[in-house]
């Protein structure tokens, strides 16, 4: 988490991704995270060889922390 603050703080406009690795953590952490100022996730089934946790999770998880996720399109980015 720290490193993400750091991460944040030195770099503003820039996405923090929470990737791999994700399900270890747990909801309470990555909670956390987010409030640390972790702005972006891989979302999907799998990034590379490590899971990813379920879509429907991750929606959960956002709702309850009251985090409105972007799709890249919304950003300006093309799919």
């Amino acid at each position: 988490m720290r490193a993400i603050a750091a991460a944040r703080i030195a770099m503003p406009k820039s996405y923090v991704r929470l990737s791999a690795g994700r399900q270890e953590l747990g909801e309470g952490i990555q909670a956390l995270c987010f409030f640390a100022g972790a702005n972006s996730i891989f979302y999907g089934e799998k990034l590379l060889t490590t899971g990813n946790p379920e879509a429907a999770a991750d929606r959960g998880l956002m709702a309850r922390l009251g985090i409105v996720p972007h799709s890249m399109d919304t950003l300006g980015y093309k799919t």
